[in-house]
């Protein structure tokens, strides 16, 4: 399959021998995937010495969020020490990526997810493909693996929101009420960011239930049960409903794990050793 970006723009982190070690065409330190006219920030992290082929982990952050946040990046190590490549995305409107954070939905998240997995794919030393995202990057790895699950070897939901769409259906999201009938155009998100009301419209339409209802493979969901963003009953849903799921609770840890992220790593390492 045709890469989405050519290969000379890649990034490469780690010692590589192999054939794609070319690296030019760089704007600083960061590589970038094209998406229908949107520069998506990225970033592959090579196993230490890998000379051949191995298998690729695809890393999605957050709502807010990007893919230098310490429990992505934590979660990136530990799968390339065991021999996993990954690739590390800002998504539209988040980090370094192109988009404005209030024109950004889930459609648009799930159409760059696609289009990741379409480059990882084009990757000659590829073998396998696996997704991890943590929160609102969780659910978007839920929705693609779903949506290619013929391609995602297995997936690594970290505290998925999940809870998105049924909030946006009831009318409320991001700790505010609204008419769900009647969306504001713009709702005030984080900080003195908005976030414009098309982002409830499309997350109004998902059901996620689908997606975890079609996925046959192995899934790994890890949740801190202090979770104070997404109720850690979530994760625990979401695992008994998946055909093949091990869940792991974190005891008293919060949403992004600053308590117990070795917990995490430890839950992620044994996990993937396994595959």
């Amino acid at each position: 399959m045709k890469s989405a970006v050519p290969r000379e723009n890649i990034l490469i982190t780690g010692k590589y021998t192999g054939s794609i070690a070319r690296i030019d065409n760089r704007e600083g330190n960061n590589m970038y995937i094209m998406d229908d006219g949107i520069r998506l920030n990225a970033k592959l992290d090579m196993p230490e010495g890998c000379s051949g082929k191995c298998p690729l982990v695809i890393v999605i952050h957050g709502f807010t969020g990007h893919m230098e946040e310490r429990h992505i990046t934590a979660v990136s190590r530990t799968l390339n020490e065991i021999g996993y490549a990954t690739l590390r995305v800002d998504m539209y409107g988040h980090g370094n990526s192109g988009g404005k954070f209030e024109n950004h939905t889930l459609y648009k998240w799930l159409t760059n997810a696609l289009t990741v997995i379409d480059y990882a794919r084009g990757l000659d030393f590829v073998t396998d493909i696996y997704l991890c995202g943590h929160s609102q990057g969780g659910m978007t790895v839920m929705l693609a693996g779903a949506m290619k699950h013929d391609v995602i070897k297995g997936l690594i939901p970290l505290s998925p929101a999940w809870m998105i769409p049924e909030a946006a259906r009831k009318g409320t999201l991001l700790g505010q009420d609204f008419d769900p009938d009647h969306i504001p155009d713009i709702l005030p998100a984080w900080g003195d960011r908005g976030l414009g009301g098309n982002y409830v419209r499309v997350a109004q339409t998902i059901h996620v239930e689908d997606a975890i209802d079609r996925y046959d493979g192995p899934v790994l969901i890890v949740h801190g049960d202090e979770d104070e963003a997404v109720p850690v009953e979530y994760g625990i849903r979401a695992a008994e409903r998946y055909k093949n799921c091990s869940l792991v609770l974190i005891p008293g840890d919060n949403h992004c794990y600053d308590r117990h992220l070795d917990q995490v790593l430890d839950a992620v390492r044994a996990w993937m050793r396994e595959r």
